[in-house]
């Protein structure tokens, strides 16, 4: 996310709505809830995609909805805070250096897809409402996971490595992008989105909840 391409993408704000994934028939995960319930919007658009997504995985497994919506000053203060721990611990990096290593876990605050609604953090359950393996936890570091956090890290199990694959295809298939240091990062419409799939704008940018 640190790359400069990214930021130097237009946004052509849509005006699409932020809507909320509960009252829309998606299983929402309450780890990351807030008192506004920012955390279950995303935008109209995204949350048609990740129905669909739903519609085409296999009928035992559905989608688990983490977090939308991030509040543009919240992702600030994650930004700022995993910052400051890289460089407590890399004392020697320079400014530019923690940077580009933050972005790998934690977008910058002024592109940030989490809060223009455009991106949601999402794993798979079970019938039974039980977490599938994906080799790591929803928001694992590269330092916790040593790199497993990454969409197509080596080393992963059999399990791991197929569930993978199935929240992959579904959700590739449906029109969102992974960003790839986060297997469960799955974003539309946002600028590093527009970079990916060639488009000249994004259409969706920072916004706060209504």
């Amino acid at each position: 996310m640190s790359d400069r391409r990214v930021a130097a993408i237009p946004v052509q704000e849509c005006g699409e709505v932020l809507v909320d994934a509960r009252a829309h028939g998606l299983k929402v995960d309450d780890r990351k809830r807030d008192a506004a319930g920012a955390w279950a919007h995303v935008r109209q658009g995204v949350l048609a995609r990740l129905l669909h997504a739903q519609s085409l995985l296999p009928t035992d497994v559905s989608l688990l909805f983490v977090e939308g919506f991030r509040p543009p000053a919240l992702q600030r203060r994650y930004f700022e805070d995993y910052s400051d721990l890289l460089a407590r611990a890399h004392p020697d990096w320079q400014a530019a250096e923690l940077r580009a290593a933050a972005s790998r876990f934690v977008s910058p605050p002024e592109i940030a897809p989490h809060s223009a609604g455009a991106a949601v953090d999402v794993t798979l359950i079970d019938h039974q409402g039980r977490e599938l393996d994906m080799g790591t936890r929803v928001n694992a570091s590269p330092e916790e996971s040593d790199g497993a956090c990454y969409t197509v890290a080596p080393g992963l199990s059999d399990p791991a490595r197929t569930n993978r694959a199935t929240l992959s295809s579904a959700l590739l298939a449906a029109g969102l992008i992974n960003y790839g240091t986060e297997w469960w990062h799955w974003s539309a419409g946002d600028r590093y989105w527009a970079l990916q799939t060639r488009h000249p704008a994004a259409i969706y940018g920072p916004v706060e909840l209504p």
